[in-house]
């Protein structure tokens, strides 16, 4: 059996850059900065940090570039990739990246997204308790109001709970 997957929790290290591919498909990247913490034999706390390069696809990198940006934290979800290209001068390159196949938001600072926040207008959108986006499911996170269930009108229904 074999397995290739990565989880990684960290900062954006630059606001993501959304592309369109000529087959009209988005696609967006960004680095994202993880650290270790550790004691050394003699006492001494060291660091490391490491920065990696992140894919993400289709509607989900539309997302992503909505509502992440430099210093947002994100849990990143996907599979190693080791992809080669000739540059400008000839030489054979070669990166490493992660393709996201499912990310979660970190929390907010305060102020929430700003103006490109959906929920500024007050109105609640489908998968507001979860802010998790997978790749197959993304396109039922459309802004969709959620039914209200009125307390007020005695038991509650079974037909009436909305999931």
């Amino acid at each position: 059996m074999n397995l290739n997957k990565v989880f990684l929790i960290g900062r954006l290290t630059a606001d993501p850059q959304l592309r369109t591919t000529t087959g009209g498909q988005s696609v967006a990247s960004f680095g994202i900065a993880t650290n270790r913490v550790w004691t050394d034999k003699q006492g001494q706390k060291q660091e490391d940090v490491q920065f990696h390069n992140v894919v993400v696809w289709g509607r989900q990198a539309e997302i992503t570039s909505q509502f992440l940006k430099k210093g947002s934290m994100a849990m990143v979800e996907g599979r190693l990739q080791n992809r080669s290209w000739q540059d400008k001068q000839g030489q054979n390159r070669t990166t490493t990246e992660i393709v996201c196949e499912r990310m979660q938001f970190g929390p907010r600072a305060a102020g929430g997204f700003g103006e490109t926040n959906p929920r500024a207008s007050g109105a609640p959108y489908a998968g507001e308790q979860k802010n998790t986006i997978s790749a197959q499911g993304v396109d039922e996170l459309a802004h969709e109001a959620l039914p209200e269930i009125n307390l007020d009108e005695g038991d509650i229904r079974p037909e009436n709970i909305p999931f």
